[in-house]
């Protein structure tokens, strides 16, 4: 899950074979509050963006309870809904990820190391987005 710029908020490893949509309510829920200039730090995110394979109730209740905004694209709707215009920060966060060849290319047989290398990965993002931003 990633903000508006594409920094990675909350990060998960699953196997090959899950499906992605049974990650969405766990991702959101370890999102870690967001300091801001002023006021209490942002415990959820405002809107949650998605692909049609999240076009669910099933998932959108449990959102909207929390008081959660989304915008998901639906299933059998022709294409055009307007959400790639800002869903690609997410394919670009992927290739950032991706330019790490550990993360490419998994060397590693436990889970928990190629976990560790991606929340790195994550960081040495972030980081380098830190140093264009302020310099």
């Amino acid at each position: 899950m990633t903000e508006a710029q594409g920094i990675a908020l909350a990060l998960i490893l699953t196997g090959a074979n899950r499906d992605d949509v049974t990650q969405l309510l766990p991702l959101v829920g370890a999102i870690l509050p967001i300091l801001r200039k002023r006021g209490r730090p942002l415990s959820k995110p405002v809107v949650v963006q998605a692909d049609r394979g999240y076009d669910h109730e099933k998932y959108r209740k449990p959102l909207h309870a929390a008081g959660i905004a989304t915008q998901i694209a639906l299933r059998g709707e022709p294409h055009g809904s307007g959400l790639g215009k800002t869903r690609w920060v997410v394919e670009r966060t992927f290739a950032w990820l991706h330019n790490f060849r550990r993360l490419r290319i998994r060397f590693e047989r436990l889970a928990t190391i190629h976990e560790a290398f991606m929340k790195i990965a994550a960081c040495v993002t972030y980081w380098r987005h830190l140093q264009k931003s302020f310099c």
